[in-house]
């Protein structure tokens, strides 16, 4: 997986000046995220905040963080959800975000994972938002729907991300393969900076809109969201059951004035069976805290979607036994 760059702070400067909490009172914690472009990175640093509780920091109910006391959460940016998995379930990772689709996958030794030892160690700790799919290409590439990718230039993403795996699925869907594409494995930043050089006709990325790769490329060229549909690739659908429709509203990025037909899977929060109950049980309570909400609400636009009503939407992995525990105390999951 590659490393890592630390989100934001973590308010670690507070960890420094605390003179009265001992280095035994402070734990880490590391969320694993995706490329720096995508949503997974922004999220994860809002998460990181709101879980974190550093030694000497004020409480909750005085105004000071409402996270897990002596926690110390940071965001890191990585490959996406095949990466995470891999690195939770090698002990390199605490826990990590993931497509819904690709960790159980991980989980059941299905799909992707066919073959592979599975991850039977996988845990969830709440269903976030969902990802849309997002298929962009150059205004000017003749490209109106997916069946028009055939002999064009095109990034799937880069190896070990869940867009990789989602843009074979919706290829073949359509009744296309890698041979029929010029196929390239590119972040979704690095795929934005080819078509303004002129280079890339189209790419896929799967993620909370609107994506800031997407956002800034659309703002200097005209760009368009190719639509995707089970309407009209049923297999997808069928073959598929955590794909959802979904729509990129118009004016999500400039220059796209309609509303935008597409798919979407659930983005998870998800972390191994061996992580202790009660730390879990306290991120979990953070995670749902009233404090996290106005965070959410006011740092991202996908943030606003993340809600407690919503957690346990689409989650075909078992969930934390610390995760579960909170979920019954608050009534969201029956004794």
């Amino acid at each position: 997986m590659k490393h890592l760059t630390l989100l934001a702070g973590m308010a670690v400067a507070a960890t420094l000046t605390a003179g009265s909490a001992s280095a035994q009172d402070m734990s880490f914690f590391r969320i694993g995220t995706g490329g720096t472009a995508g949503t997974y990175y922004p999220i994860g640093g809002l998460l990181a905040n709101a879980i974190s509780s550093p030694p000497g920091s004020r409480a909750c109910d005085e105004g000071g963080s409402c996270g897990v006391p002596g926690l110390v959460a940071s965001a890191l940016s990585a490959n996406g959800s095949v990466a995470n998995i891999n690195a939770i379930a090698g002990g390199t990772l605490e826990s990590g975000f993931s497509q819904s689709d690709v960790a159980t996958w991980a989980y059941t030794g299905t799909g992707i994972w066919e073959g592979k030892e599975p991850v039977e160690s996988l845990r969830a700790i709440a269903n976030l938002y969902p990802e849309s799919i997002h298929l962009i290409a150059r205004a000017d590439a003749g490209i109106s729907g997916v069946a028009d990718l055939k002999g064009k230039r095109v990034s799937m993403d880069e190896p070990g991300s869940g867009t990789l795996v989602d843009a074979r699925i919706i290829l073949d869907g359509y009744g296309l393969t890698e041979d029929d594409i010029d196929a390239e494995f590119l972040k979704p930043d690095q795929a934005a900076d080819r078509m303004r050089d002129g280079a890339m006709d189209a790419f896929f990325f799967v993620g909370g809109y609107p994506a800031g790769a997407i956002a800034e490329l659309a703002s200097q060229h005209d760009v368009t969201i190719v639509p995707i549909s089970c309407d009209e690739a049923p297999m997808i659908c069928e073959n598929f059951g955590y794909f959802s429709n979904d729509t990129i509203p118009g004016g999500t990025y400039e220059g796209v004035a309609d509303d935008t037909e597409t798919l979407s899977v659930g983005a998870q929060w998800i972390t191994s069976a061996d992580q202790p109950e009660e730390l879990i049980y306290g991120i979990t309570k953070a995670l749902w805290n009233e404090n996290t909400r106005k965070q959410l609400d006011a740092g991202h636009s996908k943030g606003k979607m993340i809600t407690a009503d919503t957690a346990l939407d689409g989650v075909g992995i078992p969930l934390h036994p610390g995760a579960e525990r909170f979920y019954k105390e608050a009534g969201l999951l029956a004794e």
